[in-house]
């Protein structure tokens, strides 16, 4: 996770596949086959909104990051230790509150 070994993403975010706002952030995939992919995710405090077009699974391993569906208004709290499923075609906005670090799965 230390952020020189990681391929920096800010502008368009390689796991989000949106426009982080500016927001820093880097990701490394370590496994990439057919429709599914594996890897560390960080990102700086901020905000962003997010239109995923695949399914995504994550594990929040440091940090606090709020994530808040468009369609239903929900939010959730994200801290470490805590799992995330994220069905395709989600879309809401992502507030990064402290610097997170995630493991993910993406399935296309």
């Amino acid at each position: 996770f230390a952020r020189q070994f990681l391929m920096e993403t800010s502008g368009k975010d390689i796991l989000y596949g949106s426009n982080t706002g500016g927001v820093a952030s880097a990701s490394k995939t370590f496994y990439d086959v057919g429709p599914t992919k594996v890897g560390v995710w960080t990102c700086e405090a901020g905000s962003f909104y997010v239109a995923s077009g695949t399914r995504q699974w994550f594990h929040v391993v440091e940090g606090v990051i709020f994530i808040t569906d468009e369609i239903e208004g929900i939010s959730k709290r994200c801290v470490p230790g805590d799992t995330v499923v994220l069905s395709a075609g989600w879309s809401g906005y992502v507030d990064v509150v402290e610097p997170v670090k995630k493991i993910f799965t993406v399935a296309e």
